[in-house]
Protein backbone atom coordinates (compact mmCIF):
# COMPACT_ATOMS: atom_id res chain seq x y z
CA UNK A 1 0.00 0.00 0.00
CA UNK A 2 1.45 3.34 -0.75
CA UNK A 3 1.64 6.06 1.68
CA UNK A 4 -0.93 8.14 0.59
CA UNK A 5 -3.04 5.38 0.90
CA UNK A 6 -1.80 4.78 4.16
CA UNK A 7 -2.42 8.28 4.94
CA UNK A 8 -5.92 7.90 3.81
CA UNK A 9 -6.61 4.95 6.18
CA UNK A 10 -5.32 6.94 9.41
CA UNK A 11 -7.60 10.07 8.15
CA UNK A 12 -10.81 7.63 7.98
CA UNK A 13 -9.17 6.20 11.59
CA UNK A 14 -8.78 9.52 13.43
CA UNK A 15 -11.99 10.66 12.10
CA UNK A 16 -13.61 7.64 13.82
CA UNK A 17 -11.53 8.16 16.98
CA UNK A 18 -13.24 11.60 16.65
CA UNK A 19 -16.69 10.23 15.87
CA UNK A 20 -16.77 8.21 19.24
CA UNK A 21 -16.27 11.40 21.10
CA UNK A 22 -18.79 13.51 19.65
CA UNK A 23 -21.32 11.14 18.19
CA UNK A 24 -21.77 12.41 14.77
CA UNK A 25 -20.37 9.16 12.77
CA UNK A 26 -20.45 5.43 13.50
CA UNK A 27 -16.68 5.75 14.85
CA UNK A 28 -16.14 1.96 15.76
CA UNK A 29 -17.35 1.46 11.87
CA UNK A 30 -15.08 3.63 10.46
CA UNK A 31 -11.84 2.23 12.28
CA UNK A 32 -12.97 -1.48 11.80
CA UNK A 33 -13.47 -0.73 8.37
CA UNK A 34 -10.33 1.52 7.60
CA UNK A 35 -8.68 -1.16 9.04
CA UNK A 36 -9.95 -4.27 7.12
CA UNK A 37 -9.33 -2.00 3.87
CA UNK A 38 -5.60 -1.38 4.92
CA UNK A 39 -5.59 -5.60 5.87
CA UNK A 40 -7.13 -6.87 2.57
CA UNK A 41 -4.73 -4.43 0.46
CA UNK A 42 -1.70 -4.92 2.23
CA UNK A 43 -1.86 -8.49 2.85
CA UNK A 44 0.10 -10.74 5.09
CA UNK A 45 0.86 -12.36 8.38
CA UNK A 46 1.31 -8.62 10.22
CA UNK A 47 -1.49 -6.74 8.34
CA UNK A 48 -4.48 -9.93 9.45
CA UNK A 49 -2.97 -10.26 12.81
CA UNK A 50 -3.22 -6.80 13.42
CA UNK A 51 -7.04 -6.64 11.88
CA UNK A 52 -7.72 -9.52 14.25
CA UNK A 53 -6.53 -7.66 17.31
CA UNK A 54 -8.47 -4.74 16.52
CA UNK A 55 -11.47 -6.45 15.59
CA UNK A 56 -11.19 -8.21 19.23
CA UNK A 57 -10.10 -5.00 20.94
CA UNK A 58 -13.44 -3.36 19.31
CA UNK A 59 -15.89 -6.29 19.94
CA UNK A 60 -14.44 -6.72 23.32
CA UNK A 61 -14.89 -2.92 24.46
CA UNK A 62 -18.52 -2.88 22.44
CA UNK A 63 -19.90 -5.61 24.86
CA UNK A 64 -18.14 -3.81 27.78
CA UNK A 65 -19.39 -0.48 27.23
CA UNK A 66 -23.18 -2.01 27.18
CA UNK A 67 -22.65 -3.86 30.07
CA UNK A 68 -20.51 -2.02 32.69
CA UNK A 69 -22.41 1.64 32.49
CA UNK A 70 -25.94 -0.19 32.49
CA UNK A 71 -24.96 -2.10 35.61
CA UNK A 72 -24.06 1.19 37.38
CA UNK A 73 -27.37 2.61 36.36
CA UNK A 74 -29.89 -0.02 37.59
CA UNK A 75 -27.88 0.43 41.00
CA UNK A 76 -28.78 3.84 40.88
CA UNK A 77 -32.55 3.49 39.89
CA UNK A 78 -32.12 5.36 36.75
CA UNK A 79 -34.86 4.21 34.45
CA UNK A 80 -34.37 3.44 30.14
CA UNK A 81 -37.32 5.83 29.90
CA UNK A 82 -34.87 8.57 31.32
CA UNK A 83 -32.10 7.95 29.16
CA UNK A 84 -34.31 7.67 26.05
CA UNK A 85 -35.97 11.09 26.63
CA UNK A 86 -32.46 12.36 27.02
CA UNK A 87 -31.31 10.99 23.91
CA UNK A 88 -33.75 12.00 22.21
CA UNK A 89 -33.54 16.24 23.98
CA UNK A 90 -29.83 15.79 23.15
CA UNK A 91 -30.57 14.46 18.98
CA UNK A 92 -32.96 17.63 18.77
CA UNK A 93 -30.32 19.95 20.88
CA UNK A 94 -27.72 18.92 18.33
CA UNK A 95 -29.37 20.63 15.81
CA UNK A 96 -30.47 23.67 17.45
CA UNK A 97 -27.32 23.94 18.65
CA UNK A 98 -24.15 21.91 16.60
CA UNK A 99 -21.92 19.80 18.68
CA UNK A 100 -22.13 21.05 22.10
CA UNK A 101 -26.47 20.81 21.63
CA UNK A 102 -26.15 17.47 21.99
CA UNK A 103 -24.47 17.00 25.40
CA UNK A 104 -26.77 19.93 26.67
CA UNK A 105 -30.06 18.79 25.34
CA UNK A 106 -28.84 14.99 26.68
CA UNK A 107 -29.15 16.61 30.38
CA UNK A 108 -31.85 18.79 30.09
CA UNK A 109 -34.27 16.09 29.15
CA UNK A 110 -32.25 13.60 31.71
CA UNK A 111 -33.20 15.93 34.70
CA UNK A 112 -36.41 16.89 33.21
CA UNK A 113 -37.45 13.45 32.93
CA UNK A 114 -35.91 12.71 36.28
CA UNK A 115 -37.31 16.06 38.04
CA UNK A 116 -40.97 14.64 36.90
CA UNK A 117 -40.05 11.36 38.45
CA UNK A 118 -38.85 12.08 41.98
CA UNK A 119 -40.33 16.03 42.46
CA UNK A 120 -37.13 17.01 43.87
CA UNK A 121 -34.22 18.83 42.54
CA UNK A 122 -31.58 17.32 44.71
CA UNK A 123 -32.54 13.80 43.59
CA UNK A 124 -33.28 14.51 40.11
CA UNK A 125 -29.38 16.28 39.77
CA UNK A 126 -28.54 12.87 41.61
CA UNK A 127 -29.85 10.84 38.88
CA UNK A 128 -29.09 13.23 35.79
CA UNK A 129 -25.07 13.00 37.29
CA UNK A 130 -24.92 9.10 37.10
CA UNK A 131 -26.82 9.17 33.82
CA UNK A 132 -23.98 11.23 32.78
CA UNK A 133 -21.36 9.86 34.78
CA UNK A 134 -22.85 6.51 32.79
CA UNK A 135 -22.70 7.36 29.42
CA UNK A 136 -19.07 9.08 29.97
CA UNK A 137 -17.70 6.21 31.05
CA UNK A 138 -19.83 3.98 27.93
CA UNK A 139 -17.54 6.55 26.02
CA UNK A 140 -13.87 6.08 27.32
CA UNK A 141 -14.37 2.14 27.34
CA UNK A 142 -15.59 2.66 22.88
CA UNK A 143 -12.73 5.12 23.12
CA UNK A 144 -10.27 2.49 24.58
CA UNK A 145 -11.23 -0.13 21.96
CA UNK A 146 -10.42 2.28 19.16
CA UNK A 147 -6.86 3.46 20.61
CA UNK A 148 -5.97 -0.32 21.12
CA UNK A 149 -7.19 -0.64 17.55
CA UNK A 150 -5.70 2.56 15.89
CA UNK A 151 -2.48 1.70 17.96
CA UNK A 152 -2.09 -1.57 16.40
CA UNK A 153 -2.30 -0.39 13.17
CA UNK A 154 0.18 2.64 13.66
CA UNK A 155 2.51 0.47 15.19
CA UNK A 156 2.09 -1.90 12.45
CA UNK A 157 2.46 1.07 9.80
CA UNK A 158 5.38 2.38 11.70
CA UNK A 159 7.37 -1.20 12.15
CA UNK A 160 6.70 -3.48 9.17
Amino acid sequence: MSAGEELLVGLAILVGLVGIVVPILPGVLLIFAAIAVWAFMTGGTVAWTVFAVATVALLVTGVVKYTWPGKRLQRSGVPNRSLIIGGLVGIVGFFVIPVIGLFLGFLLGMYVSEAQRHRTHKDAWRSTVEATKAVGLSMLVELLGGLVAAGAWFGAVLFA
